[in-house]
C-alpha cells in the first residue's frame, strides 16, 4: 500500500498475467497533476504483491484525470481514473 497524503481517493488493483494468474512485483506508475491550473505534480510508483494486488491511498479528489501505467518486463497495460467522478476506484489489470 502506498499512502500519497494527497487527499481522500484510492485505487486498488489485480494484475493478472494472460492465463489469469497474479502478477507478483508488476509496476504501476502514475502522475498525480493536482492544485491551481494542475501545476503541482507528483510521480507515484507501487508493485504488486504475491497476490497481483496493489493500492494507492490519498489521492487527491480534485486532479487531472490520472493514467496509470501497469507493466512487468515486455507486458503492458493501462488504467485511467477521473478522481472527480470516481474517487474510490477498483481495477482489474491483465497484462499482454
Amino acid at each position: 500500500m502506498l499512502k500519497a497524503n494527497l487527499g481522500d481517493c484510492s485505487a486498488d488493483f489485480v494484475v493478472r498475467d494472460a492465463d489469469g494468474r497474479p502478477v507478483y512485483n508488476a509496476t504501476i506508475h502514475v502522475r498525480v497533476r493536482y492544485g491551481f491550473m494542475s501545476l503541482k505534480r507528483s510521480d507515484l510508483e507501487i508493485g504488486t504483491n504475491a497476490d497481483g494486488k496493489a493500492r494507492i491511498e490519498g489521492l487527491p479528489s480534485k486532479a487531472k484525470p490520472l493514467a496509470y501505467d501497469v507493466g512487468k518486463g515486455e507486458a503492458k497495460a493501462e488504467a485511467s481514473q477521473n478522481v472527480e467522478d470516481m474517487c474510490h476506484a477498483a481495477f482489474g489489470v491483465s497484462l499482454r
